[in-house]
């Protein structure tokens, strides 16, 4: 007779760890992150707050961990990304950038966990800020500075115009209006206008190399 395998949230750690971080992710949505608590965690996941201590150490990693699951340069680093970069990494940046203005706009999360990181200074905010500024520096000083030398500290300066605006044109059009400089970007013609604005800086910047 074949034993009887009982499922639960010990037998399925996995499981439970997704559940308790799909909880994080329901309560920053609804209520922010003055909704993250402990208690409420657990009661969202519906298990016993002691999971998270076992599972996770603290409020703080969990809180941690979720952030990762939904930052897009962290989720970027996950990844095996197959791009050319014979061409000091201007196909990288294009791919890199484009892909992470529509993340951000998909991601309703992320957009309050941004809102959240500019509004308080949190141990966890910054950790995972750092963690984001090394990946790119990875990016930099092994690709794009040994191909664009002496231009590449404006190559970054452009590259955190880039980046920080993909930020905010989401966020801005996100919660408080459709149309920025006149382009609207709740439309697929407004976005794609700032997709082409993009490529055609990245271009530019390697251009005059």
């Amino acid at each position: 007779m074949p034993r009887k395998v009982v499922q639960g949230p010990i037998r399925d750690k996995e499981k439970t760890k997704q559940k308790l971080l799909a909880a994080v992710g329901k309560i920053l949505k609804t209520r922010g992150y003055p909704g993250l608590k402990v208690s409420k965690i657990a009661a969202v996941a519906g298990f016993d707050k002691k999971l998270i201590y076992e599972y996770f150490g603290s409020t703080e990693k969990l809180i941690d961990e979720y952030i990762k699951t939904q930052d897009y340069w962290s989720k970027m680093n996950d990844g095996n990304i197959e791009v050319d970069i014979s061409d000091g990494g201007k196909a990288l940046s294009k791919m890199a950038i484009l892909n992470q203005f529509e993340y951000v706009k998909r991601n309703k999360e992320l957009q309050k966990i941004i809102l959240w990181g500019l509004s308080e200074s949190k141990p966890i905010l910054k950790k995972v800020a750092d963690e984001r500024e090394a990946i790119g520096e990875t990016l930099f000083s092994n690709i794009i500075d040994p191909y664009l030398k002496d231009k590449s500290t404006r190559y970054r300066a452009i590259a955190a115009l880039l980046v920080s605006g993909s930020y905010y044109l989401n966020l801005y059009t996100g919660h408080n209006a459709s149309k920025f400089c006149g382009i609207d970007l709740k439309t697929d013609e407004g976005r794609k206008e700032i997709q082409k604005a993009i490529e055609e800086i990245i271009d530019f910047a390697y251009e005059e190399k």
